[in-house]
């Protein structure tokens, strides 16, 4: 996913401080519960966005997505906040995230695999499926997240970062479909 120009370059400063902080995998943990609190409250990132919320409502509601009601910041995460506050780029937080997170994968060789299916997979399925897609990327971490969607009829779906394998019945029977049409 793009984010755009200025959330990438906020996400790359978020990271050089990390660096220097020896902070980077601390801040990939918070940068993933920021997005996951924009995922779970649809409301979050109009609220942010509000010009009628103060930027103290702003920064409080950001840290409290992150550390929940009685959490206390990092001193990272509230230089973070405190620089959105400043640059009035509070808006762009969730975007941020998004590319900070992007950004630390990439640097740090994991993989996001995303697996559909169209019934629940069990515990055998599941390794037999990592071992597979581990033995065809190669060197690297994996961060696997599993969903059942029951229109796939059969099969699943696999996506690594952008890549995307479809072995789903579904997609066989469109296939099926388009050959007969023509």
């Amino acid at each position: 996913m793009d984010q755009g120009l200025i959330p990438r370059r906020y996400a790359k400063a978020l990271y050089a401080v990390g660096a220097e902080r020896s902070d980077t995998a601390n801040l990939y943990q918070l940068m993933q519960s920021l997005v996951a609190a924009f995922a779970a409250t649809p409301g979050l990132a109009s609220t942010v966005a509000n010009p009628f919320v103060s930027d103290a409502d702003k920064t409080s509601l950001l840290t409290s997505a992150v550390y929940g009601k009685n959490g206390k910041a990092d001193a990272t995460y509230e230089d973070f906040l405190r620089l959105l506050e400043k640059n009035k780029r509070m808006a762009l937080a969730r975007d941020i995230a998004l590319a900070y997170v992007d950004l630390y994968r990439r640097e740090n060789s994991i993989y996001r695999v995303d697996i559909v299916s169209a019934a629940a997979m069990g515990e055998g399925e599941r390794s037999r499926l990592e071992s597979i897609i581990g033995k065809h990327i190669g060197d690297g971490t994996f961060e696997y997240g599993y969903t059942v969607d029951p229109s796939l009829i059969g099969g699943f779906t696999v996506t690594v970062n952008s890549e995307r394998l479809d072995a789903s019945v579904a997609t066989q029977l469109k296939q099926l479909r388009l050959k007969l049409v023509n």
